[in-house]
Formats: structure tokens, C-alpha cells, sequence
């Protein structure tokens, strides 16, 4: 069966349709990519045109077609303890200032979120980052924090939660001993240990609403994700997210991302291995 070309038109319906719908802004030289992510889904849903599938997403809200459309457009690319130096920040500079106040009695426990979570391995990482970390220090329960995962995608959700890795996906990144430690391995497969999983809430999210009842974060990853966005949407979330921050909490980007031109609410840190910012309050 021949690939269906999208028109012009449809084109600018779908990318405006997408960009309502979750923020992602797609400039007008990627058709190709919306043929490419989308030929699959018209072929599912008998569709004859782009135009229809848009119709029926559009005027058929309980159909779930506009998150299909959003989870074919979502990329999900990602691997353990991506780029290293967060969670090095995270291990070597931050957990210990959150340990001094737990110690005095200032903080009782630490809340992290990993907006757009992807299949899983960024919050798993965190887990694994806190467990190794606060088995270090004497005196110290393990059950002191709480990591929020959320992601627009309710498939990669799915996946996430279940937290079942093949072969490749595992070699990503994980180190050998978190390996044997944190993972028992079914058949072709490697499961995450309850250990690690109950320290993570899963929740499908979309970062144009409202942050409110996600509560506030000591520690924000919002990590390779914003660069799909408007630079409309990205000053709007950045506010959300400064908001979501508890007084002096800390954001994470991803390694090509700034704030530079887009927020003056957070203050650029660095570390000898990379740059995290500081919520200004």
C-alpha cells in the first residue's frame, strides 16, 4: 500500500491541532515527519485522508484518537542516568544539603519530579541515586522520599510503570553493580526491584495544565523536553514550574537546554561536571 502524502492544509491542521493539544511545535519543513508518525495510525483507524483523522480526533474527544496522535508524536528516546552529571549534582551537592536539614530537623523528607518520564529510566535512576546515596549515611531511613513520574504518553506510561527492560533497552547507561542489585532478570527480560519501584508515583500528565495538584518539588527534572516547545509555551512553563519549586528548589535541563531568554526565575548554578539552576526565592 502506497504511502498517503499529507496536503499543505492537513499539515497545518494536525501541527496546530498537536501544538493545542500537548505544546509540541513543529516548523512547517516537517511534514515528512508527520507522514512518517502518522501513515501508521490513519491505515488503524480507516481514515482515508489526514483531514479525516484530524476531523474525527478533533470532534470525537472520547475516542482517545488525540492521544494517539500526541503518543505517535512523542519522542521517547532516553536511557539510565542520561548525561550523568544530575545525578552526580544530585549525589555530591544536593542530597547532602537536604540530609544537614533532615539532621536538624528543618525537612522531613525530599520530593522529586520527573516531568515528561518517558519508558521509565530517569525516575528509576533517581530512585537508584537516593537508595545508594542514604545507605551511606547511618541513621537514616530509607523511605524519606517520594519521585513523581509523569509523561503525556499513557503507552510509555504503561511501560514505565511496569518496569521491564529487554536486553538492549538495560544496557543503556545502567551500571553492571546497579544491575545485579536493583534488577532480577525473567527470561529475556530484567524487572526493577519493588525497592526501587516504591519510591515512584506514575501519573499521565500534560505540562499545559495546571501544576496545582501535583503539589511542590524539592528537585525538578525537566529534561529534553521544553526543546519541542514554543518559545510562548516555554516562558509559561518555566513560570509553572518555578512555582512548583519550594523556596530554594533546584531544575535540571537537558545538556543543549538553557533558561537564557526564557526565565529570570531561577539562578544558573554550576558543578565541575555541568550547570543546574536554583529557583530565585
Amino acid at each position: 500500500m502506497a504511502k498517503l502524502s499529507i496536503s499543505t492544509e492537513e499539515f497545518k491542521l494536525i501541527r496546530d491541532f498537536i501544538e493545542a493539544s500537548c505544546g509540541i511545535s513543529l516548523g512547517n519543513e516537517k511534514e515528512y515527519l508527520l507522514e512518517t508518525r502518522l501513515s501508521k495510525l490513519l491505515r488503524e483507524t480507516g481514515c482515508t485522508t489526514y483531514k479525516e483523522l484530524y476531523l474525527k480526533a478533533k470532534n470525537q474527544p472520547a475516542s482517545g484518537l488525540r492521544d494517539r496522535i500526541v503518543d505517535a508524536m512523542t519522542t521517547n528516546e532516553t536511557l539510565w542516568f542520561r548525561d550523568t552529571y544530575p545525578f552526580e549534582i544530585l549525589k555530591l551537592t544536593i542530597l547532602p544539603e537536604f540530609l544537614d536539614e533532615i539532621r536538624s530537623g528543618k525537612r522531613r523528607g525530599i520530593r522529586i519530579w520527573s516531568a515528561a518520564c518517558s519508558s521509565g529510566q530517569e525516575p528509576y535512576s533517581m530512585s537508584i541515586t537516593l537508595i545508594e546515596f542514604f545507605k551511606s549515611q547511618s541513621g537514616i531511613p530509607l523511605n524519606g522520599f517520594e519521585i513523581m513520574a509523569t509523561d503525556i504518553s499513557p503507552s510509555v506510561l504503561l511501560m514505565a510503570s511496569a518496569g521491564v527492560y529487554d536486553d538492549f533497552a538495560i544496557g543503556r547507561g545502567l551500571p553492571k553493580n546497579y544491575m545485579d542489585v536493583y534488577f532480577e532478570k525473567k527470561g529475556r527480560f530484567w524487572s526493577v526491584t519493588n525497592d526501587v519501584k516504591k519510591h515512584i508515583k506514575f501519573k499521565q500528565f500534560n505540562l499545559q495544565s495546571d501544576f496545582a495538584a501535583l503539589g511542590k518539588f524539592d528537585v525538578i527534572f525537566c529534561r529534553n523536553v521544553a526543546i519541542y516547545f514554543s518559545e510562548d509555551f516555554k516562558k509559561s512553563l518555566f513560570v509553572k514550574i518555578a512555582r512548583a519549586l519550594n523556596p530554594r528548589g533546584y531544575l535540571f535541563l537537558g545538556g543543549a537546554e538553557s533558561l537564557i531568554g526564557i526565565s529570570d526565575l531561577f539562578q544558573m548554578k554550576k558543578a565541575k561536571s555541568g550547570v543546574y539552576y536554583q529557583v530565585v526565592r
